[in-house]
């Protein structure tokens, strides 16, 4: 089963890169576009103030939010041509890897880094690229960059701990996650932590959780409660495991991992009808859930209902052709 993760978001712009189609060069095509809705004002505006750097900025962004991004590539250059700063450098590093440019990127990407020592983000962007492509030594060393420039820069600590994280390094990571919460304990930071201890059945974890919990004035941080949950049943608490799973649900009925961690709970003590309840929850919140249908069938199986079972592990294998343990049940009762 599954348990709820808690990663920032990641490599958004480099995600594009590796797996967008983007358009075509600069075609003959090009003109026609530009001189049309819902370009054609900010065109016109361009051919009669031509050294606007706001001009090309803004038909850029125009041109990204429709993934012209070919197109949108020359504006993007014009107006760092015209205002080399920190903010039109790093939307034209963004777009240079929309157009599976990443070398250049990471070219300019440097050069940035040498004209704007100061700011770290050019860095921090360098990382996710070399992420992206898996080139794990450069990523790693662009923090190691930040951190020797500013140790207690506990945002260049998460994010390193994120990508080792990323990168299957797990004891690294909780090394690089402790680091940044204890210069700056802050939820995001605490719950990534909490997740990788949850993982090893750390009890560190728990005083994680108490310290969210604590700063919290609603007392409904429902991640830092389930991970507690999830902390007790690993253990076989499930005493108390028990009630922090409903009171999440309680909070938010719609908490699919915390249905799924109740009928777990049941169902290792052959509790089955209760599990069944507890997963026909989690059906409820999302029909489109594999692993619901999947551990219906392990009840009904239990059961001795091996229709009713053979029918939950053919849902859950319509839900995910690749899920391997309802084909073993199938062929368990007989039908592969």
């Amino acid at each position: 089963m599954k348990k709820k993760p808690f990663f920032a978001s990641f490599l958004f712009i480099v995600s594009a890169f590796l797996f967008s189609q983007c358009t075509g060069g600069d075609t003959p095509s090009a003109s026609a576009i530009l001189s049309k809705p819902p370009y054609k004002s900010l065109t016109d505006s361009i051919r009669d103030f031509p050294d606007k750097v706001e001009l090309y900025l803004s038909r850029g962004l125009l041109l990204s939010q429709n993934n012209q991004h070919q197109l949108a590539n020359p504006d993007y250059l014009k107006a760092w041509q015209l205002q080399p700063s920190e903010g039109v450098a790093l939307e034209y590093a963004s777009n240079l890897l929309l157009i599976n440019k990443a070398d250049d990127a990471i070219l300019f990407l440097k050069d940035c880094q040498v004209k704007f020592p100061a700011t770290l983000e050019f860095s921090r962007r360098l990382s996710e690229v070399y992420a992206g492509m898996g080139r794990r030594k450069e990523a790693l060393a662009e923090y190691e960059k930040m951190i020797a420039q500013d140790s207690l820069d506990f945002m260049a600590w998460y994010e390193k701990g994120l990508l080792l994280q990323r990168l299957e390094d797990t004891a690294a990571a909780i090394s690089a996650l402790e680091r940044s919460y204890r210069i700056q304990p802050l939820n995001y930071s605490g719950l990534a932590l909490a997740n990788l201890y949850s993982y090893q059945k750390n009890p560190k974890l728990l005083a994680i959780c108490d310290d969210i919990l604590s700063r919290d004035s609603t007392g409904e941080v429902i991640d830092a409660i389930f991970l507690k949950g999830v902390y007790y049943a690993d253990t076989k608490q499930y005493n108390r495991a028990m009630p922090l799973l409903d009171l999440c649900i309680k909070i938010d009925w719609k908490f699919l991992d915390a249905h799924l961690e109740k009928g777990q709970i049941w169902f290792v003590q052959k509790e089955y009808n209760k599990a069944l309840e507890a997963y026909r929850m989690a059906a409820t919140v999302t029909n489109t859930n594999p692993d619901a249908y999947f551990w219906m069938g392990r009840c009904y199986e239990a059961l001795k209902d091996k229709e009713q079972a053979r029918e939950n592990y053919e849902r859950a294998l319509s839900l995910d052709k690749s899920f391997y343990q309802a084909e073993d049940g199938l062929e368990r009762l007989g039908e592969k």
